[in-house]
């Protein structure tokens, strides 16, 4: 990131935020294939979780890339509720002093709770920006310029925030975002991306948002 007062502040959501109380769709389709996980988790973010319904040929596309039968795909769940981080609240508080704060999640639409989201993060986040409202999931940067779009801002003043090295950084770096990494204690993977594109990485949200305000503060008062 750079030490530029970002315009617009973008947040994950799972992992990031909090984490959910049990298993969504995605996790259930994971467990179902019997492709590698990761594998598995790359077709879903690429043809479920861009759908914002999931009618037939949805179901049908998703079981045959997966190898799962149809009759196996779970239908009528409900969200998993999400459990916020300790520190998430105050967190974002802090950011929205920044800048306007926003999500940007990969969620289905089976999973995505917009409204419980608005409700449990009021009144620090501004919109909500899903996978399966705009149509591009994360790392495609066409999720980043999406938000940039609607909020009118150049992605070269948009802060993203997320734990997903390839979603949250490598994403948001080759979309021209700037990047903050929440780690949780794991080794960077790519060392000469963070030095190259001034990536911060910190243990979690509430570190964020303490560095983000002070960089913040060191622009204003040089």
């Amino acid at each position: 990131m750079t030490r530029r007062r970002p315009h617009l502040i973008s947040v994950d959501v799972g992992g990031t935020l909090g984490t959910a109380e049990g298993p969504g769709l995605t996790m259930r389709l994971t467990a179902a294939s019997p492709l590698p996980a990761q594998q598995a988790r790359e077709i879903m973010r690429d043809r479920l979780h861009t759908q914002p319904s999931l009618g037939d040929a949805v179901v049908a596309d998703v079981c045959e890339a997966l190898q799962v039968a149809p009759a196996d795909f779970p239908r009528d769940l409900p969200p998993a509720p999400l459990t916020l981080f300790p520190g998430t609240m105050d967190a974002l508080r802090m950011l929205s002093e920044v800048a306007t704060v926003v999500t940007l999640s990969n969620v289905t639409c089976a999973d995505a709770d917009t409204d419980g989201l608005r409700r449990r993060t009021a009144p620090w986040v501004s919109d909500f920006f899903p996978s399966c409202r705009i149509g591009y999931a994360k790392p495609d940067r066409r999720a980043f310029h999406a938000v940039a779009e609607h909020c009118a801002v150049d992605p070269a003043h948009i802060l993203h925030i997320g734990d997903d090295w390839a979603c949250d950084v490598v994403g948001a770096v080759n979309a021209g975002v700037g990047a903050v990494w929440i780690s949780r204690g794991r080794p960077t993977p790519e060392p000469d991306l963070i030095v190259d594109h001034r990536v911060l990485v910190v243990e979690d949200l509430s570190a964020a948002a303490q560095h983000v305000q002070a960089l913040s503060r060191m622009e204003e008062n040089p």
